[in-house]
């Protein structure tokens, strides 16, 4: 099985900056078969005007027209995947996490995956493969995210765990679940559901880590 992982919004405190978000999402989509979902992008990809291609192939929401959201929503309803998410309302976020950006993300991924094996919502098989959307340029955060998840999963639920940071040009279905997380993320952030509306089906589960 294949999980596919992306956050969306940042991990800044500042709130007198007008781009630190009031909100951070980090998303999960899960599938047996990761095909369909490297066929969206191929298809979604394949029908925009070449002078509006942009990143060599990448597709990135944030930067998408609202058609190209919608498209791809609408085009992964149609695919066998599940999604789930966890998200903070920063202002609840302890003070001392605040300051360790990269502990604080890593728990957060932490708590979504226990989630995900503790409640069964993701098939049981031999292995399971998390493809990490690459956040860090720094070696080093990279393998201590490796590794700080490799332990917490295969100690807890006993499961043949692996861990890959990609690029979304690397791995092609990370461009759908950035999609999917953006979407989730713009309901909370901006109080408007009409992408979050497209995958909603999918989603078996959304929650929030400070409540």
């Amino acid at each position: 099985m294949y999980l596919f992982m992306d956050e969306s919004g940042c991990l800044g405190f500042d709130f007198t900056k007008k781009k630190t978000s009031k909100y951070f999402v980090v998303t999960c989509l899960f599938t047996m078969n990761k095909r369909p979902l490297e066929k969206i992008v191929k298809k979604v990809h394949g029908g925009l005007r070449k002078n509006l291609r942009k990143h060599s192939g990448v597709l990135h929401c944030t930067k998408e027209k609202k058609v190209t959201r919608q498209r791809l929503l609408n085009l992964l309803q149609t695919k066998d995947c599940s999604i789930m998410s966890i998200y903070l309302n920063k202002k609840k976020v302890y003070t001392h996490l605040q300051d360790e950006k990269h502990v604080l993300y890593n728990y957060v991924t932490n708590i979504l995956l226990d989630r995900i094996f503790s409640k069964r919502f993701a098939p049981e098989t031999e292995h399971v493969a998390l493809v990490a959307s690459k956040r860090e340029t720094n070696k080093f955060l990279n393998e201590n995210f490796s590794s700080y998840l490799n332990r917490k999963v295969t100690n807890t639920h006993k499961i043949k765990f692996t861990v890959q940071i990609k690029t979304p040009a690397e791995e092609k279905s990370l461009q759908v679940v950035d999609f999917v997380s953006w979407a989730i993320f713009h309901k909370y952030e901006y109080g408007d559901d009409s992408y979050y509306k497209l995958i909603r089906e999918k989603i078996m589960e959304e929650n929030p880590l400070f409540p």
